[in-house]
């Protein structure tokens, strides 16, 4: 599976899918254009990710996996045709790396095929098998997959499941390549599996296949292996250099330094495995970390072009291609132009040729029409065509030898020099819009100097490059920051804010903060959800701005002291406290069944208030001060602000933040400039009111 998953592989994964037939399909989702992942529940068992990796493998998955906040248009297609359907069935299209999964929809049954060989490909079908949309377009010799098209399976290969003795001599005794290649190839095992045979029946894997004329080794041990394939768990190949780790949390970085292959069943040979329970999980161990990283990936291919803050992927690429197309034009024209001088003066030294077949034309058409004179000049050497309603010829001017050369258009009713000047007419034109394009060309290479200038001054100065992004990460929406512990705190920004943070982000494993002070932001800190060390980030990041990624499944039972103490003083920093000019403030945290909507009479409370009821605790002398940082979620640069403990241990640079008087929209604009981040996101990050900036450690230049 170094590189595909082998037919034996597909086996064992159609049928790990197909027993949980009845699950629904609660989300589709396309993180990657290499990636597709389905979202299926079983009733009464958690969801499961069925990622699906294009030509490479399929498997389950449990990761936290940040997913697109624009859905692309696979993706789409997949949730009209596929939402809150039921799987019927996976198979396995005969001994082939072909999965097909049966769904039924609300508008009838749906298949969904899944090809593992060459480049792969993931095929939505209607109940007859007619393709509905496929994640790429592709011509073979005997099918195309496209829209419209009847899904055709491509020519099965041999079942070497069903393979007898004789049937396998016979194979072997056809191939004209060694042992390996033909158990590889022409019975779709693999190399791997190849390999694996050859060392179990002692046999050597460079021997010529029609060579062996006893197969009862090797067959034996097909059938081995075959057997195996109906079996429980899975192993992972692990190199020498491999050292157990007492610590599962570095299982995903041991498998990506270590694990040499993984397979359904133990191979001969292998020195040093590690078992697991399917092989979805040995799977999810090995590349697991790697594609549930996936939309980082494609985030920093997105901003792999960018030149300078607020330059995007498509401004940088435009210059790119006009300036090569201008360097193009320049060279065409000119060449053009200069062509079309040299025929003008052929033309001029070859006078007496030209003005005779001009006046034998004439003539002719004059004595006997133009259809008969068509039909003679076929017969002369040094006509090649005649247009009678233009009123041209295509002849030829001699070449050194005396030869019919060079093809030139001339004009039946101009002379020798008129159609001469055409051509030196043709030239000057060409030649002046040379210059206009040579004019641009230097337009457009003064642009991309000044923007390279631009790009390097960036990276002297640590700032990040920025896509405009259509939408945001949902905690966005409100004010946010990240606690000492990696926990998501969260706050309301304005009245409606504050419904929502309590109705929709407060659970009842959650707690809920709240400044002393009329008016203050609802808060919720949450327990589960946050923020880890990414361990893919995105390599376009500069030096100092670390990488992180959501998840939703914090490894955090209880809620650290030092998380209490900061998420109060994020409470009171998000209040009006902030601009009151005290230098300390109060606040409290309650449960959330205590929080409630209603007043003791019943009555309903306006929008953005609430009632706490019962003991509350009490956070008092809260410092009024924070310090802003630089980092980066799921690829995404973004200030983050909060208490100068947090953001000093989260980024390496940073500036403090105190209540004063200058323009929060000026001090925006400041940071902005100096880290290239997006103005809006700094200024929504910032705390309410005017303030003033202290310690600087890599923020602002000195």
């Amino acid at each position: 599976m170094r590189d595909q998953m082998s037919a034996f592989d597909i086996a064992r994964m159609a049928r790990d899918i197909d027993a949980i037939a009845g699950a629904r399909c609660k989300k589709m989702y396309q993180p990657h254009y290499e990636q597709v992942v389905l979202r299926l529940n079983l009733k009464g068992a958690p969801n499961k990710d069925l990622v699906i990796v294009r030509g490479k493998r399929v498997y389950f998955s449990q990761r936290d996996r940040p997913m697109p906040m624009q859905p692309p248009q696979f993706a789409m297609l997949l949730r009209k045709h596929l939402g809150n359907a039921r799987l019927l069935s996976a198979e396995q299209l005969g001994f082939d790396r072909i999965l097909k999964l049966v769904f039924d929809t609300k508008n009838g049954i749906r298949g969904l095929v899944i090809e593992m060989f060459r480049d792969g490909n993931v095929i939505l079908l209607d109940d007859e098998d007619v393709i509905i949309m496929p994640l790429t377009h592709v011509k073979y010799e005997s099918r195309t997959i496209k829209r419209g098209e009847p899904y055709l399976v491509p020519p099965e290969p041999m079942d070497a499941r069903q393979m007898s003795s004789t049937q396998l001599l016979e194979v072997l005794n056809e191939s004209n390549r060694d042992l390996v290649h033909t158990l590889a190839g022409r019975m779709s095992l693999g190399s791997v599996y190849a390999h694996a045979l050859c060392a179990e029946a002692e046999l050597s894997p460079e021997m010529d296949a029609a060579s062996i004329q006893d197969v009862g080794s090797l067959h034996a041990a097909f059938n081995r292996l075959v057997a195996e394939i109906d079996g429980e768990g899975a192993v992972a190949i692990l190199n020498e250099t491999f050292e157990a780790s007492t610590n599962p949390l570095e299982l995903d970085l041991q498998m990506e330094e270590h694990c040499i292959e993984v397979g359904p069943v133990q191979l001969t040979g292998s020195a040093i495995t590690m078992p697991f329970e399917s092989l979805s999980a040995a799977v999810d161990a090995w590349k697991g970390s790697h594609d549930s990283a996936a939309l980082q990936r494609r985030e920093a291919e997105k901003m792999a072009a960018i030149t300078a803050p607020g330059q995007t992927d498509s401004d940088a690429q435009k210059l790119g291609r006009r300036e090569a197309q201008q360097e193009a034009a320049v060279g065409k024209l000119a060449a053009k132009g200069a062509k079309q001088q040299d025929l003008g003066k052929a033309i001029t030294e070859h006078y007496e040729h030209v003005e005779n077949l001009i006046l034998q034309v004439n003539e002719s058409v004059e004595e006997k029409g133009w259809d008969e004179t068509r039909k003679a000049i076929k017969k002369i050497p040094w006509i090649d065509s005649a247009d009678p309603s233009a009123r041209t010829l295509r002849a030829k001017l001699p070449n050194e030898e005396g030869e019919p050369g060079q093809v030139i258009e001339l004009h039946l009713d101009e002379s020798v020099h008129q159609n001469a000047q055409r051509y030196f007419t043709k030239g000057r034109k060409d030649k002046n819009r040379s210059v206009g394009a040579a004019s641009a060309l230097e337009d457009t290479q003064r642009k991309q100097k000044k923007v390279d200038k631009q790009r390097a001054q960036d990276e002297a100065a640590g700032r990040v490059t920025v896509v405009k992004r259509s939408k945001r990460f949902w905690f966005e929406r409100n004010r946010w920051t990240i606690l000492s512990s990696g926990q998501l705190f969260i706050g309301g920004s304005d009245a409606k804010g504050n419904d929502q943070i309590v109705k929709k982000h407060l659970s009842l494993i959650d707690l809920y903060f709240h400044a002393d002070l009329h008016g203050a932001p609802s808060c919720s800190l949450k327990l589960k959800e946050g923020f880890e060390v990414d361990p893919h980030p995105n390599p376009l990041l500069p030096e100092g701005v670390a990488s992180y990624r959501l998840s939703q499944a914090l490894e955090i039972e209880s809620f650290a002291d030092s998380a209490l103490e900061e998420a109060a003083q994020m409470a009171v920093c998000w209040s009006r406290a902030w601009g009151s000019g005290g230098g300390a403030a109060t606040a409290y945290h309650a449960k959330p069944g205590q929080v409630s909507k209603t007043t003791e009479t019943g009555e309903s409370l306006g929008r953005g208030a609430f009632i706490v009821r019962g003991t509350r605790h009490w956070y008092k002398d809260l410092p009024m001060e924070l310090t802003l940082g630089m980092i980066a979620i799921n690829g995404v640069p973004l200030p983050l602000v909060g208490p100068h403990a947090v953001v000093v241990k989260y980024c390496e640079r940073w500036i403090k933040l105190s209540p004063g008087h200058d323009k929060k929209e000026n001090v925006a604009t400041r940071i902005a400039k100096a880290t290239g981040l997006m103005q809006d996101d700094v200024l929504s990050a910032l705390p309410p009111g005017n303030l003033t900036l202290g310690d600087n450690q890599g923020i602002l230049s000195n």
